[in-house]
């Protein structure tokens, strides 16, 4: 085979859901979309995200060509309309900095309020 490699992004067909990911097929290629490879969120349900018989689109992560295997993910790809890459915001620099400079004020202002309403 060959043809499908690393960071490919391919359509699939679900054959199969479990609660821990869910089989696909893609031409000879049976392959795992692992819960963990679906969101970047909490993944309580597969069934929410994808059903057997749904064709969506999967980016390759890894590919057994002996075993026409694929370990795939829709975490970073729309992965029900095209397959398009997916913007992720970036991680601000400044992290929690922000809230830990403010707290003590807001803080102070609604005891102020709480204070002010007795």
């Amino acid at each position: 085979m060959g043809n499908i490699k690393k960071k490919d992004i391919i359509k699939v067909k679900v054959t199969g859901v479990q609660p821990y990911g869910a089989f696909v097929s893609c031409n000879d290629y049976n392959g795992l979309i692992h819960i963990s490879e679906v969101s970047y969120g909490y993944v309580k349900d597969i069934n929410d995200f994808m059903n057997v018989g749904d064709d969506i689109y999967a980016e390759v992560i890894n590919v057994d060509d002996k075993e026409n295997h694929l370990k795939l993910s829709i975490k970073d790809i729309n992965y029900k309309d095209d397959g398009s890459k997916l913007i992720r915001l970036a991680e601000t620099k400044s992290g929690f900095e922000p809230l830990k400079e403010h707290l003590d004020l807001w803080i102070d202002d609604k005891i102020k309020e709480i204070m002010n309403k007795m």
